[in-house]
């Protein structure tokens, strides 16, 4: 990069400036965490939060960005991590799920987080 205004350890941001500030590339993290957003769910800014960056591992599994870090991002972290101990490793062939069976209790924790009925996409 030839621009001294960037060519720096903050770049284009300000210390300490926050994650929810930062410019990730968006993947399914960041779809679903706006899909979420925009149909209103009940979920807590923790649980945002973990949709949101839980593929962000530079971050969360390497330490990097700590000087952008803002207030509140190192205890989002710490959902981050507990997180990822149950999504990791849970898309393989070996964990078929029947639907059917199942249903009931997924459609039940839709209905309670407001996203049991058409959603906005």
């Amino acid at each position: 990069m030839s621009d001294s205004r960037y060519n720096s350890k903050f770049g284009i941001y300000q210390p300490g400036c926050g994650l929810d500030r930062l410019k990730i590339a968006w993947g399914h993290d960041e779809y679903m965490y706006r899909m979420l957003s925009a149909n209103k769910a009940r979920l807590p800014k923790e649980g945002l939060d973990m949709v949101r960056y839980h593929s962000f591992y530079p971050w969360h599994a390497e330490g990097c960005y700590r000087h952008l870090l803002g207030e509140g991002d190192e205890e989002t972290m710490e959902w981050v991590k507990l997180f990822n101990q149950f999504d990791l490793y849970t898309k393989d062939e070996g964990n078929e799920i029947d639907v059917e069976e199942v249903w009931p209790y997924y459609k039940g924790l839709l209905d309670k987080y407001g996203l049991g009925g058409e959603l906005w996409w």
